[in-house]
């Protein structure tokens, strides 16, 4: 295919760009070239949640979480590069004014006092100074109004993700609750002035005049932007190729084996912003659409390997609810919009999430090299560590989960925050019994060693026996010669071994057949009202 520029929808225009390096990131490019510079620059590894953009793209149809035509999705603008706007629309905190004066309705910023809000818009406070709030944003003005906006240079960042909850809400006719806009903004750390006022402002904005985003005209944009080919850009001796279908990404693939493969550039954008890594020659994989479908086949569920983290696990928690925690807790809501599920996986990282959870669901993994699948369980992927079975021109293609709905499963994470942290230990399990007798068991554990992989002498010390205490404790002892746990900043190996055999207690106590627990009743954090689940996107085949 011949090259071409890269051409993306930003600030009511379609935007070329040609003579950019492909790991140029979307903030330096916002900063330094377009000149907005209202997208502020903190960790630069996806982390902290100040460089929050929103991406726009065209929405299926029928699509529940659509906005008006458009999917809006907040990723970190930092760990993103250039070349994957491509076909898309950026959206930044300077948008926000544009979409005020456009709909003059919006103008008054005075609105009724909120029972949510702790000082009016209008100063109630007498000794607060007052502000002019004309021309801002629903979600600018709560802010100013609840007050919520600190000195530093973090507001941008949970405007941005304010922003897009304000949208979908506005789109679906409803809103929010005050935990579900504190699991939208798990992203954004920096908060010099206190949770509870965001959170304040997250409700007070849906109470103002409101301001949507006319999507018409980008609508119409990213329909004229729409091609059949895929991109192929080179600048600066790089170049970065997405290809449209799944056959064209497996001829790129398989003609260059030794190009990086990027996906959500969670991980590979750090390659850049911190390790300085040069990557000459990227295949992406985010415009494959056969690669994100999500669907039922027969008695399992079929995750495409380009699903991002957040449906996929989505759909994971529409079949098992129990792992809702581990869903939200993750990463980050950018993160998972902007990460994959099979790019998680075929990383290979002894700390992603990813790996324990589907191990313990008995899922397969799907490969593709050329004309050629095959296909092996998860639980035997991984060689050594971040080592996978993957030969030289093959890539992950889906990930295949059994509806087995006999076992119970549950997935713990632990770690030193509770947002948007790596896991020192992340334990899925997942049991089957037979009255009182373990007929099945799936013990895998994440954080432990330098691979993810299942407790093959826990499991065995649990099949075939009753579920009671003394199971648990030979479980626990034989969990010991499992891994050989390993001391790193987050955790000490002997931290680790306590934790893991803790946590197979704590399963013991959810799932054992005589007055099982409910999670509520073993954790604080269980008991509270997330993220809801909108009708299921999963089609069946």
């Amino acid at each position: 295919m011949p090259t071409r520029p890269i051409r993306f929808f930003h600030r009511g225009a379609i935007v070329e760009v040609d003579a950019a390096r492909p790991t140029r990131t979307v903030l330096e490019w916002l900063r330094e070239d377009a000149r907005c510079t209202g997208t502020k620059e903190g960790c630069n590894e996806g982390d902290c949640g100040a460089c929050t953009t929103v991406i726009g793209e065209l929405a299926a149809p029928g699509d529940p979480r659509g906005v008006r035509g458009l999917t809006l999705r907040s990723v970190n603008a930092c760990i993103q590069f250039l070349p994957a706007l491509d076909g898309k629309a950026l959206f930044t905190v300077e948008d926000l004014k544009t979409m005020v004066a456009a709909d003059p309705a919006a103008r008054p910023a005075h609105a009724a006092p909120s029972a949510h809000a702790v000082r009016d818009v209008a100063g109630a406070d007498p000794t607060l100074p007052s502000h002019d709030t004309a021309g801002l944003h629903p979600v600018q003005q709560a802010l100013v109004a609840c007050p919520a906006s600190p000195y530093g240079f973090c507001p941008p960042g949970f405007v941005m993700s304010l922003w897009s909850a304000y949208e979908h809400g506005k789109a679906s006719g409803s809103v929010p609750t005050r935990q579900q806009l504190a699991d939208e903004l798990s992203g954004n750390l920096c908060r010099c002035t206190g949770y509870r006022p965001i959170l304040d402002a997250g409700q007070r904005m849906f109470e103002l005049p409101a301001a949507a985003l006319d999507t018409a005209p980008v609508v119409a944009a990213l329909q004229s932007l729409r091609s059949d080919a895929g991109l192929v850009y080179e600048a600066e001796g790089a170049r970065f190729e997405a290809p449209r279908t799944l056959d064209e990404l497996a001829a790129a693939r398989l003609a260059r084996p030794a190009a990086t493969l990027l996906a959500g550039s969670t991980d590979i954008g750090l390659w850049v912003t911190k390790m300085l890594r040069d990557l000459p020659d990227l295949i992406c994989v985010g415009e494959v659409a056969e690669l994100k479908q999500i669907e039922r086949r027969g008695e399992s569920l079929r995750i495409g390997a380009g699903a991002s983290l957040e449906e996929a696990y989505r759909a994971l928690v529409r079949e098992w609810p129990s792992l809702q925690d581990v869903w939200l807790r993750f990463a980050s809501v950018p993160i998972r919009n902007a990460g994959t599920m099979g790019g998680n996986i075929a990383n290979g990282s002894p700390i992603g999430d990813s790996a324990p959870v589907l191990m313990a669901l008995d899922a397969t993994i799907e490969l593709r090299q050329g004309a050629r699948i095959r296909s092996m369980p998860l639980a035997d992927f991984y060689v050594d560590y971040m080592k996978n079975r993957l030969e030289p021109g093959e890539f992950v293609q889906a990930l295949n989960v059994p509806l087995d709905k006999a076992a119970q499963v549950r997935a713990y994470k632990m770690s030193k925050r509770y947002d948007c942290d790596i896991s020192a230990v992340c334990a899925a399990l997942a049991i089957e019994l037979d009255g009182d007798t373990v007929a099945a068991a799936r013990f895998a554990f994440g954080g432990m060693a330098a691979t993810v992989r299942r407790a093959a002498k826990a499991e065995a010390a649990a099949i075939g026996r009753p579920w009671n205490e003394a199971t648990l404790q030979a479980v626990q002892r034989a969990l010991a010669d499992d891994y050989l746990p390993l001391t790193d900043m987050r955790a000490s190996a002997g931290y680790r071994a306590q934790v893991a055999q803790n946590l197979l207690r704590r399963f013991w106590l959810e799932t054992r057949a005589a007055n099982p627990l409910g999670a509520a009743e073993l954790s604080v954090w269980s008991g509270m009202p997330h993220a809801s689940l909108p009708a299921a996107n999963a089609r069946s085949a």
